[in-house]
């Protein structure tokens, strides 16, 4: 930032720096000829014919350099014939004598012809009365003095301009260095995180930082809680494990004769179990997506097709919003719709309705079934892990354990309440719709 803003600092002053001299230059030399000519007008205004036809002078003209020879400043008048009536400041030398102009402006350039210095010259062809001879006006000044003051002023401008392209590139140094100061801090404040002396940006920011320090917080805390998550659910695992593994350990050494049947029963428990937090482990890894997308109509249409192969009898009607979609990943929704929509027609009457609808940032999907219902006090045993109701169908008491766990995870919930219409059970998820 510091090299990019010297780099453009330098070119803009550079180039405001020729305009100025250019202008500055131009003014002074313009000032310089105007000098120049108003002695040119004096000549020509003083002028006349004399009685052999040659130029006279009838009164000198005032500058006391035009007597003192070699002095810098010098008029010469030349006409066919005649010789060059010059000023004394030119001695023995003589200004150099163009071809004729075709007007009678005044003509302005710089000449090299004397060794010594440069001539700034001015020149006008014009006629005098009583003369048909086109005589040639010339006046002369060295250029030291002018070239004198364009250096003067160069060498200004450059200190003037160097010095303040020093202070704005300092300037625009600690601009950069104090706009990134909080940076500096942010950096200090992760390093003390990552030696475990912090846990949290705490420190003050200004306002242009702070939206970054409170996203990198959040990251933190989202971090940390998953990370509890991780290790609340390898807890969880490793304690729903222990008592299996006791059971199997303790046959085995007692050659229980029912060992065998202690190992699959154990096993199944075990199983479950497993299931049960790798479907947990899925959706939490999955929720941290940002672009977590699923159509809820295709899903239910996908669930309908695998339901209605393993349960034939059952009539499974929708309705609802076919335009909607929720904020979760498509196979934990698929996952949820199945476990509930495969519980309708397992321990349904044989008819199983599905509504969708919308409601407040969130998508209800309603499951009812024309079954025996299950009464209020005995709900919420079923999202209990194992916990089954009807023992004489198989399963393993997870599904809806799983469906709770999942739909909290993506910040939704189940309800279960009493179908109006159907008078089973009514099923009601609620996900985060998408926009």
């Amino acid at each position: 930032m510091i090299v990019v803003a010297a780099l453009w600092i330098s070119l803009l002053l550079l180039g405001g720096g020729m305009a100025l001299d250019r202008v500055l230059s131009t003014a002074i030399t313009r000032n310089f000829d105007e000098s120049l000519e108003y002695v040119l007008t004096a000549m020509i205004a003083s002028a006349e014919i004399g009685p052999n036809g040659e130029v006279l002078l009838n009164r000198p003209l005032g500058d006391q350099r035009f007597l003192e020879p070699y002095s810098g400043l010098y008029y010469q008048i030349s006409g066919d014939g005649f010789d060059h009536f010059r000023s004394r400041s030119l001695w023995d030398r003589a200004l150099a004598v163009a071809p004729g102009h075709a007007d009678e402006n005044v003509h302005v350039y710089d000449s090299k012809e004397f060794a010594d210095a440069p001539l700034r010259v001015l020149e006008r062809d014009l006629k005098l009365p009583g003369s048909s001879v086109v005589w040639r006006f010339q006046v002369a000044q060295s250029r030291e003095g002018l070239n004198a003051q364009i250096a003067t002023l160069r060498e200004t401008l450059i200190k003037s301009f160097a010095l303040l392209g020093i202070g704005l590139i300092a300037l625009a140094a600690l601009q950069t260095f104090y706009g990134l100061w909080p940076l500096r801090k942010v950096r200090e404040a992760i390093s003390a995180m990552r030696t475990g002396k912090a846990s949290r940006v705490t420190e003050a920011m200004p306002n242009e930082v702070t939206p970054m320090v409170e996203e990198l917080n959040a990251l933190l805390e989202h971090n940390e809680r998953q990370a509890e998550e991780a290790r609340r659910h390898a807890g969880n695992l490793a304690h729903a494990l222990k008592t299996p593994l006791t059971v199997i350990m303790n046959a085995a050494t007692a050659a229980a004769p029912d060992l065998a049947e202690s190992v699959m029963r154990e096993a199944t428990t075990m199983r479950r179990q497993v299931d049960h937090h790798l479907a947990r482990a899925r959706a939490v890894g999955r929720r941290g997506h940002a672009h977590s997308r699923a159509e809820v109509w295709p899903s239910l249409q996908a669930v309908e097709r695998a339901v209605s192969r393993l349960y034939e009898n059952v009539r499974l009607d929708m309705d609802g919003r076919k335009d909607l979609a929720v904020r979760v990943e498509r196979q934990d929704l698929d996952e949820m719709l199945g476990n509930l929509i495969e519980n309708a027609a397992k321990y349904g009457g044989g008819s199983v309705f599905v509504t969708v609808g919308a409601d407040n940032g969130f998508v209800d999907i309603a499951i009812e079934d024309d079954g025996l219902g299950i009464p209020e006090e005995k709900r919420e045993r079923l999202f209990q892990r194992g916990e089954r109701l009807d023992t004489t169908k198989p399963g393993t008491g997870l599904g809806l354990a799983i469906v709770r766990d999942v739909a909290e995870i993506y910040e939704g919930s189940v309800a279960l309440e009493e179908s109006e219409d159907l008078g089973g059970l009514l099923v009601r998820l609620r996900l985060p719709a998408a926009g």
